[in-house]
């Protein structure tokens, strides 16, 4: 399984906030930032915090994509 930020992303157009405002107010590392462009996992401690912030559900940020292997069996 992959996972995909988008919908953080278009989140963050439609509440008029940009990247380095999310970091502050999450109080995330530019390390995890770079994590989240990359659709890397990152902890739940921080996903968490990010709903807390943007007062949204996990399901708003953030899905999970079927890898290609995965739907071929």
């Amino acid at each position: 399984m992959k996972v995909s930020y988008n919908k953080l992303w278009k989140l963050l157009i439609d509440m008029n906030l940009n990247k380095t405002k999310l970091r502050e107010m999450a109080q995330m590392s530019p390390n995890t930032m770079a994590k989240l462009g990359k659709n890397e996992t990152i902890s739940m401690d921080i996903i968490l915090r990010i709903c807390e912030v943007l007062k949204c559900d996990v399901g708003d940020i953030m899905e999970t994509i079927p890898d290609e292997e995965d739907s071929n069996t």
